[in-house]
This record gives structure tokens, C-alpha cells and sequence, in this order.
């Protein structure tokens, strides 16, 4: 199963149905990309609760108004075809109002980072 987009449905019907939060098993990557997400505004912020093999973590949902902050997401890269593009490759998600999350050398960054750290990787999702 894919843990991340599971982590993103999670984060979505959460978001849909008004929860303030929503809590997601833990895992380096997982974490990773939470941070960025936060660092993006499409959260507000994830933190880590719990110790060894029982963590978790709580992402705390990010609103316009009523309506949540992530719209949509799209999984590019799969457990079946994996898709790595180079720092020039990258083009902008729904005209710019959406971004692409990468794993890179440099760790997880956004489509707008890694342009900035000329360094290209593995395509995870993209959302808006």
C-alpha cells in the first residue's frame, strides 16, 4: 500500500469535512513531508507525538475562510513507475497556484526549492 498517498487522502477528507486535525502513523519520509507542506502554507504546522513504535503525526489543517487549504493532490510517482525529473524539467502546478513536492539529494523540497538548489529527484505528488 502507499503510505504517502494514503497520508494525503487522510489529509484531504480531513480537510473536506472540517476536522481541525487529522493524525497519520509516523515515518521519516512522512514527517518530511509534512514539514514541507507547513513551510509551503498548506498546513499549519505537524508535530510528533508519542515514542517509538506508537508515533504519530498530527497535522494540524490550514483554512481560507471555511474552505480548506488543499484543494487536490495528485500522485505522480508510484510504487509502480517511479518519475525522476532534472531541475529544468520542473514546470509549475495549476499555473503556479499549486506546487510539486520532490525527493531530492538535499532531502524533501518543492518544485520552487529545487529550481533554486538547481538539483532535480523523484517527483512525489503535486497539490494545490
Amino acid at each position: 500500500m502507499d503510505q504517502i498517498a494514503n497520508m494525503l487522502t487522510h489529509i484531504q477528507n480531513a480537510g473536506l469535512v472540517g476536522k481541525p486535525s487529522v493524525q497519520v502513523s509516523y515515518s521519516k519520509l512522512k514527517y518530511a513531508i509534512a514539514l514541507a507542506l507547513a513551510k509551503a502554507g498548506y498546513i499549519k504546522s505537524a508535530d510528533i507525538l508519542g515514542k517509538k513504535a506508537r508515533k504519530l503525526i498530527v497535522i494540524e489543517l490550514a483554512y481560507v475562510g471555511t474552505s480548506p487549504r488543499i484543494h487536490g493532490a495528485k500522485r505522480v510517482s508510484k510504487l509502480s513507475q517511479r518519475a525522476y525529473k532534472g531541475f529544468r524539467e520542473l514546470s509549475s502546478v495549476r499555473q503556479g497556484y499549486g506546487m510539486s513536492v520532490l525527493s531530492t539529494p538535499k532531502g524533501i523540497l518543492s518544485d520552487k526549492e529545487a529550481r533554486a538548489e538547481k538539483v532535480g529527484g523523484e517527483v512525489l505528488f503535486q497539490i494545490w
